[in-house]
């Protein structure tokens, strides 16, 4: 038994993941501490940014959680970072953390209702082009008032439900029988077509949706979290950040719809898959049976799921109270007036979001690496020292790089703490503080695309079960997102320099 021991713990150690893949882990465990200790902090640093980026890349082999955490824990007990320092990372994120916790599962309870418009739209629009348009515009437009995390997880959500009506024919499963769309054993040899192209389709109109909560969330204060953080600083309100950035964001948007419509007719980078035909007929029938079997408490639901939605959209809108808080009484509602009382019931809404919850402290834990060994430093002190319009433009470029690498909200404190300072010392302008704060939103916000770890709404498809569904994985992501972040990080950068 004794002997068995070390075997069973070596195959225990993450699980079925490759054998390679544990290797390589145990690696980074073991070069850790002999780069930060004996050779130079500063790359030690950068060293464990390289490996926690590496586990996000290898997702769809092992959920980010486990392989980051070890290296978050690690650079913890080698000194890396203080505990106190990781507690504060996450507590000043702690909004994000809400956000997550309470919305995403609020809108588990409203999934029947986004499902049923969603199929309608599906059926209704047959042009791939006009369908990714409307996708993308309307995740912008919710975004500029809602939130882009929370409208990432509406689409995800129906991403998911219109996955599993379609797997679950190509199944051959009844509607009441049980089924794993995530297991493709059972899909009939004839739909098996249909079902790689119909991925495909999914994954063009996630990536044009997930690019549209970026282009709408820019735009306004609230919506990115790192908006509320420079609007707050500058002293801006709702109408005064929508102005200040518009010569930015109105660009941004045109040209980012421009590309959605050029990918689709080009079918470049992985996007112009058509719906199937087959595709399409299934949701036709599923929403026809959905609608001619829908009894009172149905439609009872759906009308208490329609009342939530406007008065989450109305919560959020007039930011009555922190996101989180509003989706914690989403919960509220539409489970007390539905009738769903049980607990387990309402536990299956955190399945999706408590694991991402959990990664995205983990990855705190490689954010207060980055403050405490000042790994950005040099780039933010190169960029301060310049002055006007060389400046502006550095900001933008420094900032944008940072945040495609590590986090944009935490980019984004660092920078506009760095230029509050120097404005209330007296060395730049008021004028000149207002375009900054701009330059950093802008270049906090597109940029960022580039990259699943750049904004966590990207990051939160990544790791989603949705992801693996649609065989939407880092590289797939990197190479469906490179057109966009090219394009538009360029026409940001020239309406921040020329028309600001």
């Amino acid at each position: 038994m004794l002997r068995a021991l070390p075997s069973s713990l070596a195959r225990n150690f993450l699980g079925d993941s490759p054998r390679w893949y544990k290797i390589t882990i145990v690696a980074f465990l073991v070069a850790n501490p002999v780069v930060f200790l004996l050779i130079d902090p500063f790359v030690g640093g950068w060293l464990l940014v390289a490996e926690f980026i590496f586990t996000l890349a290898m997702a769809l082999t092992c959920y980010p959680l486990q392989p980051g955490g070890l290296l978050a824990i690690e650079a913890v007990a080698i000194g890396m970072a203080s505990p106190q320092a990781v507690f504060e990372e996450t507590r000043s994120n702690f909004t994000v953390i809400l956000l997550l916790m309470f919305m995403v599962a609020g809108i588990y309870f409203i999934r029947e209702l986004l499902l049923l418009l969603f199929t309608k739209l599906l059926v209704a629009v047959r042009s791939k082009v006009l369908l990714s348009l409307a996708f993308a515009t309307m995740t912008a437009v919710l975004s500029a008032v809602l939130d882009a995390l929370t409208v990432a997880a509406v689409v995800i959500a129906v991403a998911a439900g219109l996955y599993a009506v379609y797997h679950r024919f190509a199944s051959g499963r009844g509607a009441g029988d049980l089924h794993d769309h995530s297991d493709d054993r059972l899909v009939h040899e004839r739909h098996e077509g249909d079902l790689e192209t119909f991925r495909a389709s999914l994954r063009s109109l996630m990536m044009h949706a997930l690019v549209g909560t970026a282009l709408g969330g820019v735009a306004t204060l609230v919506g990115e979290p790192q908006n509320l953080l420079i609007g707050d600083t500058v002293g801006w309100d709702f109408g005064q950040f929508l102005l200040h950035v518009a010569p930015v964001s109105i660009p941004v948007v045109i040209v980012g719809l421009a590309m959605c419509a050029l990918l689709e007719r080009t079918r470049s980078f992985g996007y112009g898959a058509r719906l199937p035909d087959s595709v399409r007929s299934v949701m036709e029938h599923w929403d026809e049976g959905q609608s001619g079997g829908r009894d009172a408490r149905a439609r009872a639901r759906l009308l208490i799921q329609g009342l939530t939605a406007v008065a989450l959209v109305v919560g959020l809108t007039l930011h009555l109270a922190e996101v989180g808080l509003v989706g914690l009484a989403v919960i509220v509602l539409a489970t007390a007036f539905a009738g769903v009382t049980e607990e387990h019931a309402i536990g299956k809404a955190f399945q999706e979001a408590l694991p991402f919850t959990a990664l995205l402290v983990t990855f705190f834990a490689i954010v207060a690496v980055i403050h405490e060994q000042h790994l950005f430093a040099p780039i933010i002190d190169t960029v301060l020292a310049q002055h006007g319009r060389a400046q502006l433009s550095l900001i933008f470029l420094g900032s944008g790089a940072l945040s495609a690498i590590s986090d944009n909200v935490f980019v984004a404190t660092v920078y506009i703490s760095e230029i509050a300072k120097a404005f209330h010392a007296g060395d730049i302008s008021r004028h000149q503080f207002e375009l900054l704060a701009v330059s950093i939103n802008t270049g906090t916000n597109i940029p960022s695309i580039a990259t699943p770890n750049g904004q966590a709404a990207f990051l939160f498809l990544l790791t989603s079960t949705l992801a693996p569904l649609i065989r939407l994985g880092y590289v797939r992501m990197l190479w469906m997102a490179l057109p966009y972040a090219a394009v538009l990080s360029v026409t940001a950068y020239l309406a921040t320099v020329f028309l600001l």
